[in-house]
């Protein structure tokens, strides 16, 4: 399959970050070239007033809990938790492939390609992913057994679908130990080593609250992440989720071993977790920053659009200075940093990377005026989800917004 499109606005996200008028033409899943292209293809998208970006990558999730959008709204996060962990217990088989098919239609309708989720039965949102055509990295959640409502032992269960999808194309199976307060120390040397043995990825949430910090510190006499490295839990492999209550040795300690950050403002906002990710600190010690919703249930949507907005502004305000992110910063999150977190040839428009693409229209008011110097800062500040004309992902088009 080819695609064409042009005369568009293009936001590359090279190393030079060159914005351009022009064309990218798309051969099988690759772009394969950009600029003036004069070719034929089955597929010819037109429009000076559309703006092609990377497809944005969301680095954290839970996507099978989209149908339970607005059921447990508005609570302290000790009531949050206790509603959900119960709704969850009653769940089946198709609840989880219904709330997995509603969010991944989200995503892909507000430009998102990629995903990263956390979720028992991830076998099930695979096949929901494969049939939307979405590129998805999958963690089949692990906790103790006794705390689980998993048929069988969530390790064996997260190993049986390692085994499943390893070779799929746009399916990468991982392992995502749910937290510190779910998971002994044994079952985390477990979790770490089936991801070594498989050579997977690892997703876990860390430091999200003061509670789990202040617990932790009282149960072991280490906050979390100086309990992660005293049992050698940490590397490069683990992409590790929400990073708000830290300390700077915690920082330092988190940046020694490559570990990738997911930065969820508006999920830690809306339940109320205090504080904020100190973005500045870990990014001033090399720390690999990404973005992501959270669930639906905590969010309440999926659009990324409007995490990169949140995530600009709240440090901005925490920090009492608006220059102290920037809107290039904050695209960079959702595209080049976090392709690189995941180890996907995407993330930005070059000949070679994978077609994973939005194609945004800019003719609505909100888009206006469209001019080259302020595209970044329009698609960051201005723009939301709903501006996706067509979503692009692996040199197909998965998603088109209906023109009429």
């Amino acid at each position: 399959m080819s695609i064409l499109i042009k005369d568009a606005w293009v936001v590359t996200q090279n190393e030079r970050r060159e914005v351009f008028k022009g064309d990218v033409y798309v051969e099988d899943n690759i772009i394969a070239e950009t600029g003036h292209v004069n070719v034929e293809a089955e597929t010819v998208i037109k429009g000076d007033k559309n703006i092609v970006i990377p497809g944005l990558i969301n680095t954290h999730n839970h996507v099978p809990m989209t149908d339970m959008r607005g059921l447990a709204d508005d609570l302290e996060l000790d009531g949050f938790l206790e509603r959900m962990w119960k709704l969850e217990a009653k769940r089946d088989e198709k609840d989880i492939f219904n709330g997995a098919k509603i969010g991944i239609e989200e995503m892909l309708s507000t430009g998102t390609t990629s995903f990263m989720d956390m979720y028992s039965d991830e076998d099930i949102v695979a096949k929901v992913a494969k049939d939307k055509g979405i590129r998805a990295f999958l963690g089949w959640a692990i906790v103790d057994d006794e705390l689980t409502t998993q048929k069988g032992s969530p390790i064996k269960n997260a190993e049986k679908f390692v085994n499943e999808f390893k070779d799929e194309k746009l399916i990468t199976p991982l392992v995502a130990p749910h937290g510190v307060y779910t998971c002994s120390e044994e079952t985390l040397h477990k979790a770490k080593e089936l991801a070594e043995r498989y050579n997977t990825l690892m997703t876990m949430h860390v430091s999200e609250t003061r509670k789990e910090v202040y617990e932790h510190r009282k149960k072991t006499g280490k906050r979390p992440v100086e309990y992660l490295e005293s049992i050698e839990f940490l590397s490069p492999r683990l992409m590790a989720v929400h990073l708000v209550w830290l300390t700077l040795n915690e920082i330092r300690m988190l940046a020694k071993h490559e570990v990738k950050a997911s930065h969820n403002p508006t999920s830690n906002m809306k339940l109320g977790t205090g504080g904020s990710m100190p973005l500045m600190e870990l990014l001033n010690e090399g720390m690999l920053i990404t973005l992501g919703t959270d669930s639906a249930v905590s969010n309440n949507n999926l659009d990324m659009f409007e995490v990169m907005k949140i995530a600009a502004i709240l440090h901005k305000n925490e920090r009492w200075s608006a220059a102290v992110t920037n809107a290039q910063m904050i695209l960079d999150f959702s595209t080049v940093n976090a392709a690189k977190a995941l180890g996907l040839n995407a993330g930005s428009i070059k000949v070679g990377k994978l077609a994973d693409m939005a194609v945004i229209d800019a003719s609505s008011p909100n888009a206006q005026p469209l001019k080259k110097d302020t595209l970044v800062s329009n698609i960051v500040y201005s723009l939301s989800g709903q501006n996706v004309k067509y979503t692009i992902v692996n040199g197909k088009i998965v998603f088109a917004r209906n023109q009429g």
